[in-house]
């Protein structure tokens, strides 16, 4: 009997085995997930603590290293970041009540919970970590991505992002390069195509207005224009007409030389106006479209924040929209200069000054 006993206990514990066995070779293999190193938390970074004017950037050592907290996002190792004009207007304060609600809709934090702010909307990286929803990329891959204002932004060693929010970067493009384009590149193509209406199949001999067409905006709307057959007429300072002339546009006018309005009255009027100056301009621009044509004018100088998903950060659009430095659009990147991260100040204060002759781009690494 215990012989009988002792054969049937070994056969049990021979199928028990042989059960988790044939469980285990049906069990998907582990997916692979590089993981922060636990002996560091924190970070470098560019902060500000309140708002105000450019004193209140302060760099810390001690900026917490963002974690995933949803399986759709993406840890990216800075490598070049840029500041742009909306990054100026944040540090002062502009649209904090719209994007304060952005963050906490639920009106849950007390005010001031947002600082430490990074501000910083464009990124060109590595890649180091994935959530587990994650499927186009993976530790190592380099990217770029455009950061919405509402997010911790890229002047620190590390950001996280939406994965919708990232592509892969053109191996044509260094990070430097990569990294003045994902902002302003996303807000031109939304005002140029998803509100004027405008692509490569209607553009050809469509006459376009650029006000400001020198500055990060301008450099790329006009690049998107000439590629689609347009006729652009570029407004900027005498000193940048070379800078748009490189650059494709068909006319020039030195908004210094003499009244803008009364200059633009000798030409034809537009099909499309894309305004990045504001102010003045929005009181006549409207008076050089084409009449009853459908014509269109874009300003993104105000209401910026208020029209932000219309005119500004739309997810994925490098994805689907923009393929830079292919045969379908060739876009030339245009850096007006590159700041090393201990002088991010600087750079803020450079931009602010306003005149731009393309971007102005941080290496972080």
């Amino acid at each position: 009997m215990g012989f009988l006993r002792s054969c049937m206990l070994r056969r049990s514990a021979r199928t028990a085995a042989g059960f988790w066995r044939s469980q285990a070779a049906r069990q998907p293999p582990g997916r692979e997930i590089s993981t922060t190193c636990p002996r560091s938390t924190v970070m470098p970074a560019w902060v500000i603590d309140k708002y105000g004017k450019n004193e209140v950037l302060r760099f810390t050592q001690n900026m917490m290293i963002p974690v995933i907290h949803y399986p759709n996002e993406v840890i990216i190792k800075v490598h070049a970041a840029s500041v742009n004009p909306i990054d100026v207007n944040m540090r002062s304060g502009y649209g904090a009540t719209a994007l304060n609600m952005k963050r906490d809709p639920l009106h849950i934090k007390t005010k001031g919970e947002e600082f430490p702010l990074t501000l910083g909307r464009d990124v060109s990286g590595v890649v180091m970590e994935c959530g587990l929803d994650v499927r186009y990329f993976k530790p190592g891959d380099e990217v770029w991505a455009a950061v919405p204002p509402w997010k911790q932004g890229t002047l620190s060693e590390f950001v996280v992002v939406n994965g919708n929010e990232v592509s892969l970067k053109p191996k044509s493009l260094t990070h430097t390069q990569a990294a003045s384009l994902p902002y302003v590149a996303l807000t031109a193509w939304s005002a140029i195509n998803k509100v004027g209406g405008l692509n490569d199949k209607n553009c050809t001999g469509k006459r376009v207005l650029i006000l400001g067409a020198s500055g990060g905006v301008g450099t790329f709307a006009i690049q998107v224009m000439k590629a689609w057959d347009a006729h652009v007429t570029a407004v900027c300072s005498q000193d940048a007409s070379e800078l748009v002339r490189k650059l494709g546009a068909d006319d020039v006018i030195d908004y210094k030389s003499g009244n803008v309005e009364e200059q633009l009255k000798s030409l034809k009027p537009f099909d499309f106006i894309l305004d990045n100056v504001g102010g003045s301009t929005e009181t006549w621009a409207l008076n050089f479209l084409k009449k009853w044509s459908g014509a269109t004018y874009v300003t993104l100088v105000t209401p910026f924040l208020l029209n932000m998903d219309r005119l500004g950060i739309a997810d994925g659009m490098l994805q689907t929209g923009v393929t830079v430095g292919s045969k379908a659009l060739k876009i030339r990147p245009v850096i007006e200069k590159t700041f090393p991260f201990s002088q991010v100040p600087e750079a803020f204060l450079k931009v602010e000054r306003g005149h731009a002759r393309g971007k102005t781009v941080i290496n972080v690494v």
